[in-house]
């Protein structure tokens, strides 16, 4: 855990959601320890929004590391970061699949999902991960075009994903939504992408008890501040080598030690858990 850096060096991205393999130093997606192979998610089939890099990067190594294939979805821009991560999966002898496209067009996520149908015949896992956030002082600055953008991005995307995924997925599916510290504390700075968050945490209660039934499970995971892209991205140079420092743990998160809670809630070990959250932040207190 000491190994993880506590600062970072100044630096800024100008394009959202940012690209990893130009970040310095680059986030810590494996590392000995973590994420040890147990054929927890054998033969499972699993679809990852925003898997090309950040938090998805490492979910998608890690599911992969479990027995899991994976498919990855993101945009052209980030084709980079898409094709390192399939690269290192295949080298570990995994199996990834790329879908490139806008998430916040529906009918792209339903030819992701009739794309992974047509080659696996089955769905096991939704990883809803994919969003964007851009960081404004005033909620007056914060323009109709953004507000359209990161709630497509960040809500929509998952309403189309997973609406398109119901007529394939099954008893002892699993369905796993990436909220924020922020949709539980707020963020002056990051409003809307604060309500999008906040309205994943009730999506995922929500549809946790209209598919319980069904034995389909849903729940979220709620990062604090890890080192991704989005980081970049969003924030100026100097905020950004303050990032993570302001919480009881000291620094910033690695994609590497969120992982684990997704592999945990797609695994049959969470098979009486639905409608929850997990918070993996660093020592923040979440509704104590």
């Amino acid at each position: 855990m000491d190994s993880f850096p506590k600062s970072f060096p100044a630096q800024h991205q100008d394009s959202q959601p940012g690209i990893e393999l130009q970040m310095m130093p680059q986030p810590v997606y494996i590392k000995d320890g973590y994420n040890k192979i147990t054929d927890r998610l054998k033969d499972k089939v699993a679809v990852i929004t925003g898997g090309d890099s950040g938090i998805g990067k490492a979910v998608s190594f890690a599911f992969s590391k479990q027995g899991a294939k994976v498919n990855i979805v993101c945009t052209e821009k980030e084709k980079c970061d898409a094709e390192e991560t399939k690269k290192e999966i295949e080298l570990e002898g995994g199996t990834c699949d790329i879908y490139y496209g806008d998430v916040k067009d529906e009918q792209f996520c339903i030819s992701v999902i009739e794309g992974v149908i047509k080659k696996y015949a089955t769905i096991d896992v939704l990883v809803n991960n994919a969003a964007v956030q851009y960081p404004q002082q005033k909620i007056e600055d914060i323009t109709t075009q953004q507000m359209k953008e990161t709630f497509e991005t960040n809500i929509f995307s998952y309403f189309y994903f997973t609406k398109a995924a119901m007529k394939y997925l099954k008893k002892g599916s699993s369905i796993i939504n990436t909220s924020s510290i922020t949709a539980f504390k707020g963020s002056k700075d990051l409003i809307d992408y604060s309500a999008t968050k906040g309205a994943i945490a009730s999506f995922t209660r929500s549809l946790a008890t209209n598919l319980a039934d069904k034995g389909i499970r849903v729940n979220a995971v709620a990062p604090g501040p890890i080192w991704t892209p989005l980081i970049v991205s969003s924030f100026d140079s100097t905020k950004v080598s303050q990032f993570g420092t302001d919480n009881p743990m000291k620094r910033a998160g690695q994609p590497v030690e969120v992982a684990g809670a997704y592999v945990f809630l797609a695994s049959y070990d969470a098979s009486y858990i639905t409608g929850q959250t997990i918070h993996v932040n660093g020592g923040e207190i979440i509704n104590g």
